[in-house]
């Protein structure tokens, strides 16, 4: 039997523990061109929130009743399909369970190089590290000299825009929740300048570090952190909207910036994005993220837990409450 996390409700404001399910189900038997994976690993992430609620958005919600979504490593337990063998390790959306069914679409295999853990393979070397790239690069447009505000700095995306900014000759500008990380973003990471949300003077100690103002803004918060950030804007400045993580757990609607008119004043953009429009490019980007990792360049921020899947809930509620530093991941203990 394995054993999977549902989505028993949707939630209004925080997540419970009611809202999850956990359930028993016998081990997937591949068809032809199917393989099964043995979970090891769960990525766990922001869009989660958004994707157990009903209603408009750029993938459809999890269903009541049904697994709940989530990426994740594993290792190819028993395979009909012909490129994918067993002890493959394997990448791709297996959702919350013990075991996962796969036709192979959207599923990646993985050659661990040496010194790279699994964890970084669903953040720094995966979709996290992606989001993080054409972010910056793509939607953001950073150039040479750009001086880059990077909101929820220390969480899994924060902590790769920040050192690809380094990387590509910019300065860059953490705003994260609690002196330590402040600190871990400055003296491990590279950045610039970190500054504390959570310290009564963070208005002006934002004011003080963006003295010159902001050529790139990549906003993982939303809130008063994007409010704020909107007043730093350089002319011609680019805003890139990856997440509100701040307004996820609203029970009404999300509160929109009240600043936007300085976009106006600044001819600047504001851009939304989503990873998976770079689909056709991952490949180009992880090629660049890796050398810069063997170079030393570019280092794993990661948050790895071990523990049974019934602590998902847990897990989750632990990366809306800013418990986690870096890409958290949760590693299965007791499958099967």
């Amino acid at each position: 039997m394995s054993r999977q996390i549902r989505l028993a409700a949707r939630p209004s404001g925080e997540i419970k523990d009611s809202d999850f399910e956990l359930v028993e189900a016998p081990i997937p038997d591949p068809g032809v061109g199917e393989f099964v994976v043995e979970v090891t690993h769960l990525s766990i992430d922001p869009a989660m929130r958004g994707w157990m609620n009903a209603g408009r958005s750029y993938i459809a919600p999890v269903g009541v009743g049904e697994v709940m979504r989530a990426g994740g490593l594993g290792r190819v337990l028993k395979s009909r399909h012909d490129g994918f063998a067993e002890g493959d390790l394997v990448q791709g959306m297996f959702g919350v369970q013990e075991h996962a069914l796969s036709g192979g679409a959207g599923v990646n295999k993985i050659t661990p190089a040496d010194g790279v853990s699994l964890p970084a393979y669903l953040g720094t070397l995966g979709m996290t590290g992606l989001t993080a790239y054409f972010g910056l690069l793509d939607v953001g447009r950073m150039e040479e000299g750009d001086t880059v505000l990077v909101s929820g700095a220390a969480g899994a995306v924060g902590t790769v825009v920040g050192q690809i900014a380094k990387i590509k000759g910019g300065r860059a500008v953490g705003v994260a929740g609690g002196a330590e990380k402040c600190r871990m973003l400055v003296e491990e990471l590279g950045f610039d300048a970190a500054v504390d949300y959570k310290s009564d003077d963070f208005p002006a100690e934002l004011r003080h570090q963006t003295s010159d103002h902001l050529d790139v803004f990549f906003d993982n918060v939303g809130g008063e952190v994007l409010n704020l950030g909107l007043t730093r804007l350089a002319r011609g400045a680019r805003v890139v909207i990856c997440g509100a993580v701040s307004q996820y757990n609203n029970a009404g609607p999300m509160s929109g910036p009240s600043n936007y008119i300085m976009l106006l004043v600044a001819r600047a953009s504001m851009t939304g994005f989503l990873i998976f429009d770079y689909a056709d490019r991952y490949a180009e980007a992880l090629e660049e993220m890796s050398g810069w990792f063997a170079e030393g360049k570019l280092r794993s921020v990661e948050d790895t837990v071990q523990d049974d899947i019934a602590a998902f809930p847990k897990m989750l509620g632990r990366l809306f409450a800013g418990q986690n530093t870096g890409k958290l991941v949760l590693e299965l203990t007791g499958a099967g």
